[in-house]
């Protein structure tokens, strides 16, 4: 059996370039906790995969929140006045060699979602609880390339057919709980 996969099992670049995701965050009609990512665009190295809003800091960023905030409103239309943001996540670091700061951010969700085509597919609304339930968490074994062998890979699976994996499941895995259970309050 394969073993699986950390984020140890890659060598990490000695320079990392700083990037950073907003984690957004809403409560439907129903009081209903919701998770807004992107499916991206064939383009680029994530090309087909779940991600949240976000992308690489730039100079002009006053901050790794700001470079959060306007990839947020470049991506899905999310502007700034209707983002509160209420944590920072622990880092997550890439093999393909970013330092990626998550923003926890609580949301005034648009009446329609309007995205960058370029760079996103599909905006996905996707319910904490689905997350929560034992039955769309599972583990698959994975020979993608560039891997040097196949890993076991932790995943949830989303409608679609889609699965939530790397390092956005690295960010929304240990805000699940906390957020269900009303210990990280949104």
């Amino acid at each position: 059996m394969p073993a699986t996969l950390t984020p140890d099992d890659f060598p990490i670049p000695a320079t990392l370039r700083d990037s950073a995701v907003l984690v957004p965050i809403f409560r439907d009609a129903a009081g209903e906790l919701h998770v807004v990512m992107v499916r991206r665009s064939s383009f680029g190295v994530h090309g087909g995969q779940l991600a949240f809003p976000g992308g690489k800091h730039e100079p002009t960023d006053a901050s790794l929140v700001a470079t959060a905030l306007r990839e947020a409103e470049e991506e899905v239309g999310l502007g700034a006045a209707d983002v509160e943001i209420v944590a920072t996540l622990p880092t997550v670091v890439v093999p393909t060699g970013f330092r990626i700061a998550p923003f926890l951010g609580r949301i005034r969700r648009p009446a329609v979602w309007q995205w960058q085509p370029r760079e996103v597919d599909e905006v996905l609304e996707i319910s904490l609880r689905h997350l929560a339930d034992p039955a769309q968490h599972t583990e698959e074994d994975w020979q993608l390339p560039g891997w040097p062998d196949a890993r076991r890979v932790a995943f949830y699976r989303i409608a679609g057919g889609y699965k939530l994996w790397g390092a956005s499941y690295r960010i929304i895995a240990p805000l699940i709980g906390p957020l269900l259970s009303g210990e990280m309050v949104i």
